[in-house]
């Protein structure tokens, strides 16, 4: 099976505009550290209201996503404020039909390798209850494959491995994004003082 690129199609506009629900979030807000907020066991996950919204423009690289979610701390809010790349495949800081992660040599080995619908990346904000919590942080979106099963499993690394494709599932898609701070930290999983990550397990095109 072949795979055009975007660009390849006559009728390609570059516009993405994409809603998730049935949101869960990895751990909470306040975990003491050492935590691991990636979940691959899925034992660490809570439902939580709200939705995540993507409007962007992959060619030109602009647009907005915004989570505007229930926790139960409270009304947390997620921005990207400014679209920037921080690696050449990320193509201006929104990139589409792109592979990301595992062994695709774009982005870390914490997530299997996954076709990216899209993707964006740059600098945000989060706020909860309507006072400002983090500013000038990383925020990362993506639409991929089904990265988790049916029960938010993620089969990661996968055991017994028959095939040079990515350890996901095709019949799935999910929305994972995250904000997290430019300070470090080797005591957690991802290794920063700061890694908000949630995902949505119910993608809608429109």
């Amino acid at each position: 099976m072949g795979l055009y690129e975007p660009g390849q199609h006559d009728l390609y506009d570059g516009r993405f505009v994409i809603s998730g629900a049935r949101i869960y979030q990895v751990g909470t807000l306040n975990d003491a550290s050492p935590w691991d907020h990636m979940g691959n066991d899925g034992e660490t996950l809570r439902p939580v209201g709200g939705t995540a919204e993507i409007d962007v423009d992959e060619i030109a690289n602009t647009g907005t996503f915004r989570a505007e979610l229930e926790l139960p701390e409270g009304k947390y809010v997620i921005d990207l404020e400014e679209i920037k790349e921080f690696s050449p495949c990320q193509d201006g800081g929104i990139a589409a039909f792109l592979f990301e992660h595992g062994d695709s040599g774009c982005g870390d080995a914490n997530w299997p390798k996954s076709l990216l619908y899209v993707a964006g990346w740059g600098m945000g904000s989060a706020t909860l209850n309507g006072e400002a919590l983090y500013s000038d942080y990383e925020i990362h979106f993506m639409v991929t494959q089904g990265m988790r099963d049916r029960n938010l499993v993620a089969h990661y690394p996968l055991d017994g491995k028959t095939s040079d494709a990515g350890a996901v599932n095709p019949a799935l898609q999910q929305l994972d994004f995250y904000i997290r701070s430019p300070e470090t930290n080797d005591a957690n999983h991802p290794n920063r003082e700061v890694f908000d990550h949630f995902f949505a397990m119910e993608v809608t095109w429109k």
